[in-house]
């Protein structure tokens, strides 16, 4: 399991001027809780990019006045304007206590529907679940080999050992969907058979009447 190391200091002062004092000088306020105590500290902004900007899922060692809190990100707050991150919120990882956490999904193989002419369809890149800490991973494996042209792999199907998920169980997290290619090729196909049969004769024409007398 990756993680973060994360060096911060306490912060007493919570107000918007002692926030807007941290901020000019590079650091980011954070909390932590969920644990036996709320802690409220600040560390700089380049010490939470390798986890704030990534899609994988790590645990944050935050060492705080010689104290350390193995925890997962939970919130962050962006700037409006300069994009800039602003606070960042921890849950603190306690061994028999249930958490939630949103983990990435990796899709593995290659599907029959896609070696069929297909094109995949990723419809989710992670899952919401619950969990105790020591069941925490860094992603969830989707193995997709079998799934077919036009078919669907849902949240239901989704095996993820020793975790309750919690997205709707019929949401479909990939498929496979036919391509314009393949259903010109479809197309050309079944017109073929109608194109190769030959046209109907023509009916005899009708012979012409003799001449009335006059």
């Amino acid at each position: 399991m990756k993680s973060v190391k994360i060096e911060g200091k306490s912060r007493s002062g919570l107000g918007k001027k002692a926030t807007r004092h941290l901020r000019s000088e590079g650091h980011v306020p954070g909390v932590i809780y969920g644990g036996n105590e709320t802690i409220h500290f600040s560390a700089p902004v380049i010490a939470f990019r390798g986890l704030v900007y990534t899609p994988e899922f790590q645990i944050a060692d935050i060492s705080v006045e010689g104290k350390n809190y193995r925890t997962i990100m939970k919130d962050i707050q962006f700037d409006v304007v300069t994009d800039e991150l602003n606070h960042i919120d921890f849950l603190e990882l306690v061994e028999d206590r249930k958490v939630v956490a949103t983990l990435p999904l990796k899709f593995n193989g290659t599907a029959q529907g896609v070696k069929d002419g297909g094109r995949l369809e990723l419809k989710m890149k992670s899952l919401n679940v619950r969990t105790l800490p020591k069941h925490l991973k860094e992603h969830i494996e989707v193995d997709i080999t079998n799934l077919q042209l036009h078919g669907n792999i849902r949240v239901q199907e989704v095996i993820a050992e020793n975790m309750e998920i919690l997205n709707s169980p019929r949401i479909p997290v990939a498929s496979v969907v036919t391509t314009r290619a393949l259903r010109q090729e479809e197309t050309a196909a079944a017109a073929a058979p109608a194109a190769g049969k030959a046209a109907p004769a023509a009916a005899p024409a009708a012979a012409a009447k003799p001449a009335a007398k006059k």
